[in-house]
């Protein structure tokens, strides 16, 4: 086309281009036989292709129509679940305003719980001073124990030590009631001495002596004196001279003379006259029935003499409270008592507590 173009202009002269044309020719033939070669190729391959492409498109529509199914039921699932939730939904919205209630219960709870909280720590501590208090209790009831069980060996001994004591006490009642014994014994041998000597009664019937109920001889005041009058009578000289020599006899026995402090002679009146003239006359009685004695019984006084004392109560201590003739004799008396050494009875006294164990 280029030389065509150059040569345009030119005078034509004939060309031989034939065998370049035979060439073009050739050359397109070649060409298109090489591209149908190709699209002949491309046809078996793109059929191949093709058959393959449909085979995997039929498996492709039959897993669609699988996938279709399953849609299908997850259609109707997703209806389900639709309805489920929008069941849900309804429910969650009762929920919360449930769980708004329960949110304030929650918070209200929460408040409680610190109140009970607080409450708590204060119970612990109150508990651990309870538990302090407990075990010092414990430890009060531990050295309580020691010391219980102390007491009951100290008691034990006590026990022992009062059992000692009570034989040794029991001696002691004895000898003191052995004492008591002797004091009454003594004046029942006086009494029976008399007896003896000059019978129990008087002519007229009356008894000479008697056993009072202090325990003392009691002689009426007729038998020894007329009335208001201090001087020994006759009749009475015989009864006063058998006194005297009992109670020598009496106090001639050591045992019994070494508990006997001294022989007291005491003269009673009765309530007639003034206080002062009965006591000088009840002691003047007593003074003369003694100074009797003596005289009657020289040996009583020069062994004895420190054995007897007098004493004149006047009207103070009547045997009887009635004023009439009856009682008042029987007030007017000479009482005759044998009072116990204070000494011996402290001695054994203090025998018993010096020999108990401390």
């Amino acid at each position: 086309m280029k030389s065509r173009t150059r040569n345009f202009g030119k005078s034509y002269q004939t060309q031989d281009f034939w065998p370049s044309f035979t060439d073009v020719m050739s050359n397109v033939a070649m060409l298109l036989f090489f591209l149908m070669l190709l699209a002949y190729i491309q046809s078996i391959l793109t059929g191949r292709q093709l058959a393959f492409q449909e085979a995997e498109l039929e498996k492709t529509r039959v897993f669609l129509s699988q996938l279709n199914a399953e849609l299908d039921v997850s259609k109707i699932e997703l209806g389900a679940s639709k309805a489920e939730l929008d069941a849900s939904r309804l429910e969650l919205e009762s929920a919360s305003v449930d769980l708004n209630q329960l949110k304030q219960r929650l918070e209200d709870a929460r408040w409680t719980l610190m109140g009970m909280e607080d409450e708590i720590e204060q119970k612990e501590e109150a508990l651990k001073i309870l538990e302090a208090e407990r075990e010092q209790a414990q430890a009060e009831i531990q050295e309580g124990r020691k010391r219980l069980e102390q007491s009951k060996l100290e008691i034990e001994a006590q026990q022992g030590v009062i059992a000692s004591s009570n034989e040794e006490l029991g001696s002691l009642r004895v000898k003191l009631s052995d004492i008591a014994v002797l004091r009454v014994s003594v004046l029942e041998k006086v009494s029976k001495s008399i007896e003896t000597e000059i019978g129990k009664y008087t002519d007229s019937g009356e008894e000479r002596v008697a056993i009072g109920p202090n325990a003392n001889i009691v002689i009426n005041e007729t038998l020894l004196f007329d009335y208001a009058s201090a001087v020994v009578k006759d009749e009475a000289k015989q009864l006063l001279d058998q006194l005297a020599i009992a109670f020598e006899r009496l106090l001639d026995d050591p045992e019994t003379r070494e508990y006997i402090d001294y022989v007291s002679i005491e003269g009673h009146t009765d309530s007639a006259g003034s206080a002062g003239y009965n006591r000088s006359l009840s002691a003047e009685r007593a003074v003369s029935v003694v100074n009797y004695m003596m005289e009657s019984n020289p040996a009583l006084e020069a062994k004895y003499a420190p054995y007897f004392g007098t004493g004149g109560f006047s009207k103070f201590r009547p045997l009887e409270l009635g004023d009439d003739a009856e009682s008042r004799a029987k007030n007017r008396r000479i009482e005759i008592s044998i009072v116990v050494k204070d000494e011996n009875i402290r001695g054994m006294i203090e025998d018993f507590l010096g020999d108990a164990p401390q």
